[in-house]
């Protein structure tokens, strides 16, 4: 059975404290602009999986009564920076099992100011879910004083330098691309154009990565109406479908932790293994993708998952970036929204923004920032701990 998203939504996505609302705000704001999109009300929303990382437990529950009390399941999802990707699978899961006709996918996040940190229990890496990541990390390259997840991505950076010779230039220039793209974006949190040197010259924050590399922490909401055939057939929405052409989410194997490298741990073994799964099961290739929303929380993991795609060969990707192939007039779009880097990162909703993203490009309503002609969107969001989810949606 096939699955379409008929409505997307999102808040602008804003710096921590910018605004006086809470998370049932964002979320009944996020969710309202999808079912509008779609042109239905909530009444015929049968499930909701809500994603979210910092808030307490039923806080889904809280967030969806703002659109409604029905009585619908509503399921609590939370799979670190993938959790708004992973909502987005269970509502396609849903549909495509039979089990409903229409289901809504939300994702938000209230976050703090300043760095997250990186393990559960006040910052005790023994008893963090991603202690094992740390401890490669650490073992190849010592723990400093430095966030931790930009150290971790800051080494894999400087293990791609190293293997590769990609150069300080490359990664920044992930980072200028990314911000010019966020300009036209009037959701994005930050719209300011960067040229790649002053990008190298911002605020470092784990060399090689400088400030402007480094995606903030950020509030704000996302959501997605997921749909069977015979409702959009019901409902007349045909002319506001996009199908999800296919979808898989994949986590940590051996080879994740075997070669005790960062580039690893980081999960590009994992994002490769599910962007392969992903183009069998819609019998497309990278070739036939227009445009790609992907999992920048760091210039590097843009390079790292150019790679994991199959856009470039391995150690390819700096000179790809510096080619001019992921942007207006390249061979793809990358990050047209402006990506993590630029658009924002509030974790449950980050996965649901870049459907949206995609949605709007497909449907060709995505205004100054337009792929000309995209029929084919990408979107890889990933999250340590870990999971990578790899989304290929398609417009008739």
């Amino acid at each position: 059975m096939k699955s379409y998203i008929v409505g997307v939504g999102m808040t602008k996505f804003e710096k921590p404290e910018t605004r006086d609302w809470q998370y049932w705000d964002m979320a009944g704001e996020a969710g309202r602009a999808a079912l509008s999109d779609a042109g239905i009300g909530y009444d015929l929303v049968e499930q909701v999986p809500v994603g979210y990382c910092f808030q307490a437990s039923t806080a889904g529950q809280r967030a969806a009564y703002e659109l409604g009390l029905t009585g619908v399941p509503v399921y609590n999802v939370n799979n670190n920076c993938a959790t708004g990707s992973t909502a987005l699978m269970l509502a396609r899961q849903f549909v495509e099992g039979g089990g409903s006709d229409c289901v809504l996918a939300l994702g938000f996040e209230k976050m703090k100011r300043g760095a997250l940190g990186g393990g559960s229990d006040g910052g005790d890496f023994k008893t963090s879910p991603v202690a094992r990541h740390y401890g490669i990390m650490a073992a190849a390259h010592g723990f400093e004083m430095s966030p931790p997840t930009a150290q971790i991505f800051g080494n894999a950076a400087r293990e791609h330098m190293k293997r590769y010779g990609t150069t300080e230039e490359q990664l920044a220039a992930v980072g200028a691309k990314n911000h010019r793209h966020s300009a036209d974006n009037p959701n994005a949190q930050f719209r300011q154009v960067y040229s790649t040197d002053e990008v190298l010259a911002a605020k470092p924050v784990h060399a090689p990565l400088t400030r402007l590399q480094c995606s903030p922490t950020s509030d704000g909401a996302a959501a997605a109406v997921v749909v069977s055939e015979r409702f959009v057939e019901r409902h007349g929405l045909g002319d506001r479908a996009v199908e999800i052409a296919a979808q898989s989410m994949t986590t940590d194997t051996e080879e994740s932790f075997a070669s005790g490298t960062c580039i690893d741990a980081v999960g590009q073994p994992m994002s490769r293994e599910a962007a392969r799964q992903a183009y069998e099961r819609a019998g497309l290739g990278i070739e036939d993708v227009d445009v790609v929303e992907l999992h920048d929380c760091f210039s590097i993991n843009e390079l790292l998952t150019y790679e994991a795609l199959g856009m470039c060969g391995e150690g390819e990707s700096g000179a790809l970036v510096e080619s001019g192939a992921t942007t207006y007039g390249g061979r793809w779009v990358v990050n047209p929204s402006g990506g993590l880097i630029s658009k924002g990162h509030p974790l449950g909703a980050t996965g649901l923004a870049q459907a949206a993203e995609l949605v709007w490009q497909l449907r060709a309503e995505a205004g100054a920032r337009q792929v000309p002609g995209a029929r084919v969107g990408l979107a890889h969001n990933i999250g340590l701990g870990g999971a990578a989810v790899v989304t290929l949606l398609r417009r008739a």
